[in-house]
């Protein structure tokens, strides 16, 4: 009788310590749930004005030119001068639009347009010509920066700036876009190479490759 009795009373203890620990873990469950962050309010859109900001920036842009690109030399035959060759990636389409010569694929573009000029182009002259031209030109014209640079064909003035894009026809979408113009220069006869792709687009080498595959022949 006495084993008898200690054995219910351990059973006792053990489902008293259980009824315990079962109340005890759903007092701190309840308490962390309460702790829970409200949801977050809606931002809100538009800067309530008439002048639309430029188009925004994308951090991860689908511009890149992949590093495989293949490149070919482009030699003009028709125009008002021939005198030059330069790479342009291959597989590009081509278009002439007035003056110029046009390399677009997807958000990336190379244009080439030759203009006769009497003496060569100085940081100077760009500033005071080209530059208020394009500002007048491209929309949401932003942060020019002018100055001489140094490529294989030697010293050349470079215009860089930024610009939203034409709208999509398909999509309606404006992309921001950082451009790179190469005034080049030679008895006469200037070319300009303007290269142009989304802002944050890694299109560095690319556009050196073909800045610097401009010759004269």
């Amino acid at each position: 009788m006495a084993a008898h009795a200690r054995t219910s009373a351990a059973v006792g203890l053990v489902l008293v310590a259980a009824v315990t620990a079962g109340c005890s873990g759903s007092g701190s469950h309840s308490g962390s749930g309460s702790t829970s962050s409200p949801p977050a309010s809606s931002a809100r859109v538009g800067n309530g004005q008439n002048n639309p900001a430029p188009a925004p920036t994308e951090s991860n842009p689908p511009g890149d030119i992949p590093d495989n690109q293949v490149y070919v030399v482009y030699r003009p035959t028709v125009g008002s001068f021939t005198g030059f060759t330069v790479k342009v990636p291959e597989g590009w389409a081509r278009t002439e639009q007035g003056g110029s010569t046009v390399f677009t694929d997807k958000l990336n573009t190379v244009r080439i347009t030759t203009v006769p000029a009497s003496t060569a182009p100085t940081v100077d002259s760009v500033t005071k010509t080209v530059v208020p031209k394009l500002r007048s030109q491209v929309p949401k014209f932003a942060a020019p920066k002018v100055s001489e640079v140094s490529r294989h064909a030697g010293r050349v003035v470079q215009v860089t700036y930024q610009g939203d894009s034409a709208k999509d026809p398909v999509t309606g979408k404006v992309v921001r876009d950082g451009f790179e113009r190469y005034a080049f220069y030679k008895s006469g006869h200037e070319v300009d190479l303007t290269l142009s792709g989304p802002v944050n687009a890694d299109n560095v080498d690319p556009w050196r490759i073909i800045s610097d595959s401009f010759a004269w022949r």
